[in-house]
């Protein structure tokens, strides 16, 4: 990245007067609630006077810089970071927590910097502060003089970062409701993403990030080719059709004999099940094959607790309307769709999931299988792992969705 320091501009993010002007701690209304653990250790940091406690917090996320969307397409290698002058008359330069974000604006994103990016940055002015949080009842205001920016660069080398695989939610998000609904039916790639399970904000990940991510991962550049995308998941037709055609053989050999048949009958039938409507014999030789993997995993599913004992996966679109949830939330994020598009696309997910599915295990072992057979090759690697963690961390987890939104 590239990088610039242009001239004082307040631009029309300008934050209105902290109460007390500069101080190393925000002043916080009793009433006020932070909205993620990020802003909760801030606060509860800046209550003790702990100013290592507060770089601790940053060090260990991901922080934004606003930006007008314009200019980042046409640069995005490069970040802006303005001073904002505030008529209090001091000087920062801002930065926000995720909890934090604005609303969603289709002519505004923010660029994802880390506080040893911030550390780096040229602070050639003693008399400008860095600002976090700046007008909002978390601010934190911090001198950035060059004893202070070492601190800062300790603190990012002695703190992790925010891993992957976590349950995140934001206190202010949507937690109940059809759209709640669906956005728990995307919360496996959440927490494998580690962003809060239940937004529909203005960033899912640093805008940059996201297009360049949509783009190589999805041939996404556009609404259009956005929307093309949603619409093959909604549909339940992105992932490869064989996997549910054994799996309804299954069902169909269930219903007529009155019991699972055995894997014999199973695999027999569905091989010539796939011949009679003209599949060639390597076609079918790969039917057989698949279903021998479905009850393999299978089996390992119930070892690891991701199927009962007696339990079986019926199909496999959970992977589909989970990820169609995701791209919803990308697709804003990336500012290829506007918020009503993205909630109407995840409350439809949400439906669609609960017509196939009876619970929220039942739902979870459906997409666990349909990532690992496409992905896994039976490796039981990270593919296969991840599943394992979200699973229990969904089922085991008080902050759950599943314990608060009731399946039907």
């Amino acid at each position: 990245m590239n990088l610039m320091n242009p001239n004082p501009n307040p631009g029309p993010h300008a934050a209105p007067p902290a109460p007390g002007g500069p101080a190393s701690a925000p002043w916080i209304p009793a009433a006020w609630v932070p909205p993620s653990e990020t802003e909760q250790l801030l606060h509860e940091a800046a209550l003790r006077g702990d100013v290592r406690g507060q770089l601790a917090a940053l060090a260990g996320t991901e922080l934004y810089i606003p930006a007008p969307r314009a200019e980042v397409d046409a640069d995005p290698d490069t970040v802006m970071w303005r001073r904002h002058v505030d008529p209090a008359g001091f000087v920062c330069r801002p930065l926000l927590t995720r909890g934090m974000l604005p609303a969603w604006h289709p002519d505004w994103v923010f660029r994802g910097v880390s506080l040893r990016w911030v550390a780096e940055f040229s602070w050639s002015d003693p008399q400008v502060w860095l600002g976090v949080n700046v007008g909002t009842p978390g601010q934190l205001l911090l001198p950035a003089a060059p004893p202070d920016l070492a601190l800062w660069q300790r603190a990012y080398a002695e703190n992790d970062r925010a891993s992957a695989n976590r349950l995140v939610a934001l206190r202010h998000g949507a937690l109940h409701g059809p759209l709640a609904y669906g956005l728990a039916c995307g919360v496996h790639l959440a927490i494998g993403n580690a962003v809060p399970w239940n937004e529909v904000g203005t960033v899912y990940r640093e805008y940059v990030d996201e297009r360049e991510q949509l783009r190589d991962s999805w041939g996404i550049t556009d609404h259009e080719g956005w929307r093309r995308q949603l619409d093959f998941l909604l549909d339940a037709a992105n992932s490869p059709p064989e996997p549910d055609f054994a799996l309804r053989a299954r069902e169909q050999l269930a219903a007529a004999i009155g019991e699972l048949p055995s894997a014999d009958l199973w695999r027999e039938t569905a091989a010539g099940h796939a011949q009679d409507l003209g599949a060639d014999a390597s076609s079918v030789k790969g039917i057989e094959d698949l279903v021998r993997r479905i009850m393999r995993y299978e089996a390992r599913f119930r070892a690891d607790g991701l199927l009962p004992p007696d339990g079986r996966v019926r199909t496999t679109v959970a992977y589909d309307y989970g990820r169609a949830v995701n791209l919803a939330r990308w697709g804003l994020s990336a500012r290829f769709c506007g918020p009503a598009d993205a909630e109407a696309a995840i409350v439809y997910a949400g439906a669609l999931s609960k017509s196939a599915y009876r619970s929220w295990e039942e739902f979870s072992a459906g997409y666990a299988l349909g990532r690992v057979l496409r992905f896994d090759e039976e490796e039981y690697g990270p593919f296969y792992e991840q599943n394992v963690l979200a699973h229990r961390l969904l089922t085991e987890s008080e902050g759950s969705p599943w314990r608060h939104i009731p399946w039907r």
